[in-house]
């Protein structure tokens, strides 16, 4: 076929059938002359879909294992139709994937902007840092309130010389819980500090 008979046969302007020629998507004879059933199968594995003017029924081209997989998951992941376990991948179904992921990242992004997320590893430094502070504060404590609650308990015990002292579990109890309850008002509810 010359030029103008394959754009006809194509469905497609000469230009394009001359730029196919040029970029070596087409079969050619001895003669210079085009092989029209050879060029559209070439042509159909070289066109990218998205540019074709054809249907959707024929924008079937199979991918790798990996990309159908992950595509499928992210189609799953959205609630949308994902291709069974080894069959072809629609061009239109990547693309749908494509898109899904593009619209996640600026989510992401934008969440980011808003402060309404944070990054992992600086959540998780917070989060440590607070609890150690919290950890130190209850292993200091005793030190810091043994004196007080000896001098309360001394005062609520009867002293006699020559006999022994004895402390009243209540007592003790008492004395306990009041510097216990003191401890975490001072620590008060933890406040997060700001991430920014």
């Amino acid at each position: 076929m010359s030029e103008r008979q394959y754009a006809a046969h194509a469905g497609i302007s000469r230009g394009a059938v001359q730029k196919a020629r040029a970029a070596g998507r087409l079969v050619l004879h001895p003669d210079g002359s085009i092989d029209a059933a050879a060029s559209d199968v070439r042509r159909a594995e070289t066109t990218d879909p998205a540019k074709s003017r054809r249907g959707p029924a024929e924008r079937v081209r199979p991918v790798s294992e990996a990309a159908v997989a992950a595509v499928g998951e992210t189609l799953r992941e959205q609630g949308l139709a994902a291709p069974p376990a080894n069959s072809p991948m629609t061009f239109l179904q990547a693309r749908t994937a494509n898109e899904v992921l593009k619209a996640q990242e600026r989510r992401i992004r934008l969440q980011k902007l808003k402060g309404e997320l944070v990054e992992r590893a600086r959540a998780e430094a917070l989060v440590f840092r607070l609890a150690r502070e919290e950890r130190e504060a209850w292993i200091t404590w005793p030190a810091r309130v043994a004196a007080l609650m000896a001098a309360e308990l001394s005062a609520a015990c009867s002293r006699t010389i020559g006999q022994d002292i004895t402390i009243e579990a209540a007592a003790m109890q008492k004395a306990l819980e009041t510097h216990v309850r003191s401890h975490l008002e001072d620590l008060g509810a933890p406040r997060a500090p700001k991430l920014g």
